[in-house]
């Protein structure tokens, strides 16, 4: 039997990650009705929903989706890519209107937003979904599953790195405001902390040695593995030989020494993220919570320095 095609609202449409939520939406056969970002540089639309109904203002947005919901065009989902600070807000903008919210990470900054949506969601009925892709990495999930059957009682050795480069405007935009992103840890590396407790188990210590604006790096005690980690939006962090092929991305997970390969396989893990939130298997709130305290904790440290297990990034960039 074929599904009812859902209608979708999307907030923040302007954004990088949108286009992936849209094409979702699209292949997962279900339809967008609405738009909003204060940015008009959305023309990329048309190439999925042209019929979309588009707005730069909020109450335009609002009064348009409550207009739809009472003359029976009901609006069943809406999709966030706001910027981070706005995602508590908008989560329950969504469930004021009877929809459910499928958010970007992070779902929120502070972990005690999570609780105040948990007792929003039960007041509501309708559900906060949360877009943690890695999770539907093949890659990723045969490790959960091989750390899951492995021996009781093992502890691995982990070496994050993730070197994401931007310019000067990143540091002028909300992304660059720790306020209103989180900083670094959480801008650019909670689906990493994610990934990683979802597959190693709780936090059990967090160190931080350096953190600044655009570097992070740190320690994580986890239930089954010793993780080092490093963090930066810097170009010149990135290796040489990178660079000198032309590239201004450098991800790398080593377990015992060994690399971890995920390089692809991530072109369609939004559209997965979709398809399990219709089936009502995705990622909700308490699923997000162990990502959100670890990062809370990370921009609230008082770093120690270069002393204990420490990533040797650091070493290099502290001289």
């Amino acid at each position: 039997m074929t599904e009812p095609v859902k209608n979708f609202a999307l907030i923040g449409v302007a954004g990088y990650i949108a286009e992936r939520h849209v094409r979702a939406i699209r292949d997962t056969g279900n339809n967008l009705v609405a738009a909003l970002d204060p940015f008009d540089s959305v023309g990329f639309i048309d190439s999925y929903f042209p019929d979309a109904d588009f707005f730069t203002e909020f109450e335009r947005f609002d009064r348009h989706i409550a207009r739809m919901n009472r003359t029976g065009k009901k609006v069943d989902y809406v999709s966030i890519c706001s910027p981070n600070y706005l995602h508590d807000s908008h989560i329950r903008f969504a469930l004021r209107n009877e929809a459910e919210a499928i958010c970007e990470k992070p779902v929120v900054l502070n972990p005690w937003n999570i609780d105040a949506l948990l007792d929003y969601q039960h007041e509501t009925g309708k559900k906060v979904w949360n877009i943690l892709q890695l999770r539907h990495h093949p890659s990723i999930a045969a490790l959960r599953e091989q750390v899951l059957e492995g021996p009781a009682g093992r502890t691995y050795d982990i070496d994050l790195s993730y070197i994401t480069s931007r310019g000067n405007w990143y540091h002028y935009s909300w992304k660059g405001n720790q306020e209103k992103s989180g900083g670094i840890a959480t801008n650019i590396g909670v689906h990493f902390f994610d990934m990683l407790t979802w597959i190693f188990g709780e936090v059990k210590l967090n160190i931080v040695h350096f953190l600044e604006q655009s570097r992070a790096a740190g320690f994580l005690e986890l239930e089954k593995a010793r993780v080092r980690w490093f963090l930066s939006i810097e170009y010149n962090d990135i290796p040489r030989e990178i660079r000198d092929n032309g590239q201004r991305t450098y991800r790398s997970i080593t377990l015992d020494g060994k690399e971890i390969e995920f390089s692809g396989g991530f072109t369609d893990l939004h559209t997965i993220s979709y398809q399990k939130i219709l089936e009502g298997k995705g990622f909700g709130l308490e699923d997000a919570r162990k990502s959100i305290q670890t990062v809370y904790a990370i921009r609230n440290a008082n770093p120690v320095g270069i002393k204990g297990d420490y990533h040797p990034i650091i070493k290099k960039i502290t001289r």
